[in-house]
């Protein structure tokens, strides 16, 4: 036996005189199962907390079997989480190449996985039946079934998915990339009522949910980044920015953070900024093609949307899209209407630009924009009944609110919402108080 294991009872033994026993990675695994078994449920605790602090891509699917194994519900959804939201790196390991066929499924077909792209889910099923090729290929139509493949690009499709030996052997496979391939020529409306599991975006959990704070003006252009963690009802600072920025957009892709455009207290600029809450670092992320300060920012299909905006010295009607894979911009049709502090949301696959500021005309806006990304179109939409710059945009229930906002001097409290399906805004209770540039999270 190994000595640093003689001691277990030992350590035990002082836990029950003393109220102290001492955790180890050699011991944990003698320590926890002996804990349960003579119910202690303090050791069994903080083995199962020691734990928590050793997960790591390369041992984590061990840990979550191991807690499985030994009713550790606390460790084992500690384990679910960190490997949803390390899964791209959890599937390079050796670990990954070990579970069994079913348990592979049970992994992809999760919704909560975080992926750069389906790409990686693909990929990985590839190298967990390549690993032992002969005795795993009978199950590829099983685990192709938990493979998102309408949500991979139509060229990898065509150019990667089809030219696979493994799924050119299976009918179920061959109907999977049809399902797919038909999925890539419908139109935005047609895709929505598109009924398959396959076609469902992934939704990673992250990080444990937080209010942040990204720059703003105290009284100028800061850096400064707080988070606020609902459970423990504190704030923390996180790193600074890497450049200062108020009236920036924000969005989330992928579990990051990017703080896109905004102002430095100089410039407009184009720069973005993206933050990545597993090593809690801010890093560059490409420039937009135009300097934008109160820009409307949104995400549809894992891109980032940068509509309208002020570069300094006018108004913008153009938009950009930002795809976190390709890492690049790329300029989307313009709209018909320049608006600086636009409201965006997104409803059903489209993108809505509602109200905001025209330089030209020096105007409030009431009007709306809606954007289809099959066409690359925008097509106005019904108007607001009253004009709305700096309005809170935002979404829930598949309906459009609009918050607030001003017309000039008049600072607004009325709310109203515009329903996609009837193409109507209709107004709603007013709020206590008038406000403009409101946060407005739903």
């Amino acid at each position: 036996m190994n000595s640093s294991y003689t001691n277990i009872p030992s350590e035990h033994c002082r836990y029950v005189y003393t109220g102290e026993i001492s955790i180890t990675e050699e011991t944990v695994q003698v320590l926890l199962p002996a804990a349960n078994l003579l119910q202690l449920s303090d050791v069994k605790e903080a083995c199962s907390d020691f734990l928590k602090l050793q997960l790591h891509p390369s041992n984590c699917l061990g840990i979550r079997a191991f807690a499985d194994l030994h009713g550790c519900m606390d460790l084992l959804t500690s384990a679910d989480l960190f490997i949803q939201f390390q899964f791209a790196e959890v599937v390079e390991g050796e670990e990954f190449l070990s579970l069994t066929a079913q348990q592979v499924a049970i992994l992809i077909s999760s919704d909560k996985l975080t992926v750069p792209s389906e790409e990686k889910v693909f990929e990985c099923v590839l190298s967990w039946v390549n690993h032992e090729q002969e005795s795993r290929k009978e199950f590829v139509p099983m685990l192709m079934e938990h493979v998102r493949l309408p949500l991979l690009s139509q060229e990898y499709l065509v150019h990667r998915v089809d030219d696979e030996p493994l799924l050119r052997l299976s009918p179920k496979c061959k109907d999977f990339l049809i399902e797919a391939l038909k999925f890539h020529l419908l139109r935005g409306e047609q895709k929505a009522t598109f009924t398959s599991p396959r076609t469902k975006p992934r939704q990673p959990v992250g990080l444990p949910k937080v209010l942040l704070v990204v720059g703003g003006q105290a009284p100028k252009a800061i850096r400064c980044v707080e988070s606020y963690d609902f459970k423990e009802e504190r704030w923390r600072l996180l790193s600074d920015m890497p450049t200062r920025r108020c009236r920036a957009g924000l969005a989330v892709v992928m579990g990051k953070v990017y703080a896109v455009g905004g102002f430095n207290g100089s410039l407009r600029v184009k720069t973005v900024d993206v933050f990545d809450p597993q090593t809690g670092k801010w890093s560059s992320a490409a420039p937009m093609n135009a300097r934008r300060s109160t820009l409307g920012v949104s995400v549809l299909n894992n891109r980032i949307y940068s509509v309208g905006g002020f570069d300094g010295s006018t108004g913008l009607n153009s938009a950009e899209m930002f795809d976190p894979q390709t890492s690049e911009w790329v300029n989307i049709a313009s709209m018909s209407t320049r608006r600086s502090s636009v409201g965006v949301g997104v409803v059903n696959g489209k993108l809505f630009a509602v109200g905001g500021y025209d330089g030209a005309s020096r105007q409030c806006l009431s009007t709306v924009e809606c954007y289809d990304q099959e066409a690359d179109v925008w097509t106005t939409v019904a108007e607001m009944s009253a004009r709305r710059s700096g309005a809170g945009v935002g979404v829930l229930d598949n309906l459009l609110y609009a918050v607030g906002g001003h017309d000039g001097p008049i600072v607004r409290k009325s709310v109203e919402v515009y329903d996609c399906s009837t193409n109507s805004w209709k107004s709603v209770a007013d709020m206590a108080t008038c406000r403009r540039n409101a946060g407005k999270p739903l």
